[in-house]
């Protein structure tokens, strides 16, 4: 598995971890995932990704200045993108 692709699945599951805490009202634990996630995502190098998942990764960012109902369902929908990219 290539290194993107790793990382690609890393944030996958982080981003799980982020929706399930927010269902569960575990805030604190769902952000410091969602940072996790964030900053798995800058170790991405953008140029080696196709152009959907890059656009995903750009994406993902919106994710912090909404609130947590929307987080945890925009964080379960990106972790399910970014794990069908990484199985690509």
């Amino acid at each position: 598995m290539s290194e993107d692709k790793l990382l690609l699945s890393s944030i996958a599951m982080d981003l799980k971890r982020v929706a399930l805490g927010y269902y569960r009202k575990s805030d604190k634990m769902a952000d410091r995932f969602l940072q996790e996630a964030i900053r798995r995502k800058n170790e991405i190098n953008l140029e080696k990704v196709n152009i959907s998942t890059k656009k995903l990764l750009q994406g993902l960012d919106k994710i912090v200045n909404e609130n947590n109902d929307a987080r945890a369902e925009d964080a379960l929908m990106y972790s399910t993108l970014f794990q069908n990219a990484a199985l690509k």
